[in-house]
């Protein structure tokens, strides 16, 4: 059974890209899981504090389930047409030391999704993100793109997913990822 993390580039509580994680959940293929890790409690990056205390113990954890998974969703937000701080400083700690790379992303598949309340969607921080994951080395997965625009419109008040063409988008995007992983 695949199991998925996914996490969300945004720790804002009514975030678009974690509630789309949460539609992810709902529309998981049979047999496999999507579990939603979060980012908060990750300090900014310090190689000082790195080296005198080691790795935080909320850095440790989000490794390790990392580690355990078959394939990583990675939910971002686009902030003036890029990657989002607070994922990828969360991406440089999981890469720390450098000797764990391998072990953390070495041939990990991943998938970029993401949803944003403007009309391009998150295109360009999913652009962005390609050059990050190939340098750690992952198995990034190109059947397809879910770029969620306009996400006001598609979540309600509560961040469930009201849009239905949106959430047909999303089944058909997680049985494509979900598909990938067992070849």
């Amino acid at each position: 059974m695949p199991a998925l993390l996914g996490i969300s580039g945004s720790l804002r509580a009514g975030s678009f890209n974690t509630a789309l994680l949460r539609a992810a959940v709902e529309l998981m293929p049979p047999g496999s899981t999507l579990e939603i890790a979060t980012l908060h409690g990750i300090p900014l990056y310090d190689g000082d504090a790195e080296a005198r205390d080691g790795l935080p113990p909320a850095v440790q954890a989000l490794k390790e389930r990392v580690v355990a998974c078959e394939g990583l969703l990675l939910a971002t937000p686009e902030y003036n047409n890029g990657i989002p701080g607070v994922l990828k400083n969360a991406i440089d700690w999981l890469s720390r030391p450098n000797a764990d790379i391998a072990r953390v992303f070495g041939d990990r598949a991943v998938a970029v999704l993401g949803a944003s309340p403007g009309g391009f969607g998150t295109i360009l921080a999913q652009n962005a993100w390609l050059p990050v994951l190939r340098t750690l080395g992952t198995r990034p997965w190109f059947g397809g793109r879910l770029m969620v625009s306009r996400a006001g419109q598609v979540f309600d008040a509560d961040g469930k997913m009201t849009d239905e063409k949106m959430r047909a988008q999303l089944q058909q995007f997680l049985q494509g990822f979900v598909a990938s992983l067992a070849r």
